[in-house]
């Protein structure tokens, strides 16, 4: 339960972010104007996204599209609060899950108001340009590295431990090493076994 309430505000504080953000934009910035913050880097631009995340399939029009990306994001969100229901122990995981669950509702609450998603944020070194994206964009990008980093480590931990079983398993089994103590030496071929002394009369 604790998990899924931080799940929840994580996801709500990503949500606000995201619309508040985009709210200011639209405000103060016209559509397709610019405004360079560091030069050759980091510039934000007003753009109307009718494709997926970072501008994926943007050029291609339609109604069909948009409720395909509709319901992609809904079966996501849906997916992510199934496994919220579950429940974690690892604050990574949690906090993975409340960022990619937020960043998911913040474009599918733009694409069933608007039926597009407002991106802002341009990203260019030299020749190199990182398509324009938003809050929530940002926040399921670094939700899934995180998710991924932290399944990565649980996993490699869980194979330590499965190691160190088996070696602990090893070295105490009591049948090892006491097998061949319990078993007399066999003497050498042609000789016979040492008798007791035979005490005169």
């Amino acid at each position: 339960m604790r998990d899924r309430w931080t799940v929840i505000l994580i996801a709500a504080a990503v949500l606000a972010a995201d619309q508040v953000t985009k709210a200011l934009l639209v405000g103060w910035l016209p559509l397709h104007a610019r405004y360079e913050v560091v030069e050759g880097l980091l510039t934000i631009n007003h753009v109307q996204n009718y494709g997926a995340a970072f501008g994926l399939f943007a050029n291609v029009s339609g109604n069909l599209l948009r409720w395909a990306l509709v319901i992609v994001s809904i079966a996501a969100v849906g997916l992510i609060w199934a496994y919220a229901r579950e429940g974690w122990h690892e604050p990574k995981i949690v906090i993975a899950f409340g960022m990619i669950l937020g960043g998911a509702l913040g474009n599918l609450v733009d694409r069933l108001r608007l039926g597009y998603v407002v991106d802002f944020v341009d990203v260019h070194w030299g020749s190199y340009h990182w398509p324009s994206f938003n809050v929530a964009d940002a926040a399921i990008t670094m939700g899934a590295v995180i998710l991924f980093l932290a399944m990565a480590q649980q996993s490699t931990a869980t194979r330590d431990d499965e190691l160190l079983m088996e070696s602990t398993a090893e070295e105490g089994d009591p049948s090892i090493g006491t097998e061949s103590a319990s078993i007399s030496p066999t003497p050498p071929i042609g000789t016979s076994p040492a008798k007791d002394p035979v005490e005169p009369t």
